[in-house]
């Protein structure tokens, strides 16, 4: 018998708990049994589903998947040969009291130094294992991210980030990696971790599937374990601080970020007396922080870019050169189609429609870059903005319709099509 409500929050709980559960068993278990860990979770969820609609729903339904990973965990120890060697471990956090396991995962404070989930991010970013592979592998253990999902962060086919995630989790095993990381071992992997926590906001701020536009819980972790990396005297670097602002710039207009049925508002719709003014002067102090020293690096750009928007008191009134110039800066610095798309906005805003127009061509017959962005809406979207600001409506209604057949979610979909039934309308005879 199967509860659709019960299964609802079961799958809530899952986006939500997975991460910190999995983080927690893997640093009792070590990260060579993370597939373990996997699979504690995954039993405690089908249990959930297998008694909930019969004994109804616990009063805290996340600590009670917490406790039954736990003594699911403490079990397997106790039988397992291959895993006796964490007994004691699993047996001295199982005995960590009733009143504890009642209240499930330990509240989250500002001290890192017990921290699971990012203990974990720190082994799945070992040297051991290729970045690439290693931000895959944090994505889907912390931040609960799907194969489909992370192939969508990377531009990549699915089965690419099938394989760099068995790759890393036999990296992890054969090198023996331990946690939590020593202090020595931290700054090494900081560049590693701060990837992950920006593709794991990203995901969190526009979901590239489902039917939510906006993930809050996935941007407040990221902006939780940034703001513990750059708060950590090994970990604290120009570069964290860069993130932390970043990421707090976009968290702070989340309200205004989608209208009351959750489909996108785009920045010139948004209400800015809305926006968060504690998370932005939060923001700017992170900001002022990642001024120290000669590093820059594109959260630097981005996070300068953002404080622009966080400063204009209107879109028509932004620092439009401003912002090409630090677009001008990434695009040396990080090249990537994706950032021609967005540089190719502020383009527009300067210089006019054909010019935006002329930009996206020249990234679309730059060398690999047609091929990432056949699969990348807003490629099409913002052509299509374009087009239909420089009098070619039907090129736009096309680009239009490539769009909406790429759209990701359901927000985003509806919000193409009613731009193209409006772009439709306008060019309709009176």
């Amino acid at each position: 018998m199967s509860d659709p409500g019960v299964t609802a929050l079961v799958e809530h709980l899952f986006r939500r708990q997975a991460g910190r559960i999995v983080a927690a068993l893997a640093r009792r278990l070590g990260p060579a049994s993370l597939d373990v860990a996997e699979d504690v979770v995954q039993d405690a969820l089908v249990q959930a589903l297998r008694t909930w609609p019969f004994r109804g729903v616990p009063d805290d339904p996340a600590a009670w998947l917490f406790r039954v990973a736990r003594n699911r965990a403490l079990d397997l120890v106790r039988r397992d040969a291959a895993l006796r060697h964490r007994r004691a471990d699993v047996e001295a956090w199982a005995q960590e009291g009733a009143a504890a396991a009642q209240r499930g995962p330990p509240a989250r404070g500002a001290d890192d130094a017990g921290d699971d989930e990012l203990a974990l991010l720190y082994a799945c970013c070992h040297p051991a294992v290729p970045r690439e592979a290693g931000v895959a592998l944090a994505l889907k253990t912390v931040g609960g991210l799907g194969v489909g999902e992370i192939a969508r962060a990377f531009l990549a086919e699915e089965a690419t980030v099938a394989q760099r995630l068995v790759r890393a989790k036999r990296r992890l095993r054969e090198a023996g990696v331990a946690i939590p990381a020593t202090a020595a071992e931290l700054a090494g992997r900081t560049p590693a971790v701060l990837e992950t926590l920006y593709l794991l906001f990203n995901e969190g701020y526009s979901a590239s599937g489902g039917d939510a536009l906006v993930r809050r819980e996935l941007c407040a972790e990221a902006v939780r374990l940034a703001r513990l990396v750059a708060g950590h005297a090994a970990t604290g670097t120009p570069a964290a601080h860069a993130l932390a602002a970043l990421m707090l710039f976009h968290a702070a207009r989340l309200h205004e970020r989608t209208d009351d049925v959750g489909d996108p508002v785009l920045l010139d719709a948004q209400d800015r007396a809305r926006w968060d003014a504690g998370l932005t002067s939060l923001a700017f102090r992170h900001l002022e922080r990642a001024a120290a020293g000669s590093e820059l690096t594109r959260y630097h750009l981005e996070a300068e870019i953002a404080s622009h928007h966080a400063l204009a008191p209107s879109v028509e009134r932004t620092d439009w050169r401003a912002v090409l110039a630090a677009y001008d800066a990434l695009r040396r610095l990080a090249p990537s189609p994706v950032i021609e798309v967005h540089r190719a906005v502020a383009v527009g805003m300067v210089v006019g429609p054909e010019a935006a127009l002329a930009a996206l061509a020249a990234v679309a017959a730059a060398g690999g870059g047609a091929a990432r962005l056949a699969r990348y809406p807003w490629f099409y979207a913002t052509r299509a903005h374009w087009l239909a600001r420089a009098g070619r409506g039907a090129e736009a209604a096309a680009d239009y319709r490539r769009a909406c057949d790429l759209a990701p979610s359901g927000p985003v979909r509806r919000f193409l099509a009613a731009r193209l039934r409006a772009l439709i309308s306008a060019a309709a005879p009176g």
